[in-house]
């Protein structure tokens, strides 16, 4: 893994999600197969493999502390194409300081990862009376896990985590994207433990090895995403969980 530590210029960027992403990080120590934000090589100018890289953005939580004095407040996906939590932050607390400042100034903040890590923070996102915390939880399939996520954390930790997170009374979601074989289990898993689910396909081309070299190029047909994708939002409902298919 190669650790670059750099200076940003700004750390607050326009999303078409949120009104702001932010991002501590510049690349994604999981690794994951299908990962959409693979495209910022394109501007990052690393020769690296997605996965074996991340750049430490190490003056983000004073960017920050500028920039939302001058912005207009709006709500801060903490995430966007790294994840916030991933194994640099345990030694680095980037995320941890730029949460700490944002819910001091009161902006509303949604903070997305796969890491139990955000654990860690839980007295600050307590804090906060406008704050929701989502994992991305593609399948409930370990071995599915493992063929499409090999670095990121297991299941279970996720799932546990998002537990633990929502008896604090902290909002929380799960966003299942992209929807991989073997989630018809997040129902049961997640029952209790979320406030709404998301699904979404995401770009599943950069995936498309990992799908012909298991066998499982059927999951990556209309078909099976239209129907699967209805199947599982209903069953989220029927649990209720309010959940939202966005294709």
């Amino acid at each position: 893994m190669i650790v670059k530590e750099i200076q940003a210029k700004t750390i607050l960027s326009k999303s078409q999600v949120y009104d702001y992403a932010l991002n501590p990080y510049v690349g994604c120590q999981h690794g994951c197969a299908y990962c959409y934000a693979k495209f910022m090589k394109r501007f990052t100018g690393h020769r690296e493999q997605w996965g074996e890289f991340v750049d430490i953005k190490i003056n983000a939580a004073e960017l920050l502390i500028r920039e939302v004095k001058k912005k207009e407040k709006g709500t801060v996906w903490i995430s966007g194409v790294c994840d916030p939590y991933q194994y640099a932050e345990e030694k680095y607390m980037l995320t941890r300081r730029c949460l700490e400042i944002l819910v001091e100034a009161g902006w509303p903040v949604t903070v997305q990862t796969k890491s139990s890590l955000v654990l860690r923070d839980i007295e600050i996102l307590k804090r906060s009376t406008d704050v929701e915390v989502g994992f991305t939880i593609t399948t409930a399939d370990e071995t599915v896990r493992r063929i499409f996520e090999a670095g990121a954390p297991p299941i279970d930790k996720r799932v546990e985590a998002l537990g633990i997170l929502h008896a604090q009374e902290i909002r929380t979601y799960a966003m299942v994207a992209p929807l991989l074989p073997g989630a018809d289990g997040l129902v049961r898993m997640l029952k209790g433990k979320v406030d709404h689910v998301l699904i979404d396909r995401y770009n599943y081309h950069y995936a498309d090895w990992a799908y012909k070299k298991y066998g499982m190029e059927w999951a990556m047909d209309e078909d099976f995403l239209q129907e699967k994708g209805e199947e599982l939002r209903t069953a989220f409902e029927r649990a209720g969980i309010h959940c939202q298919k966005l294709y």
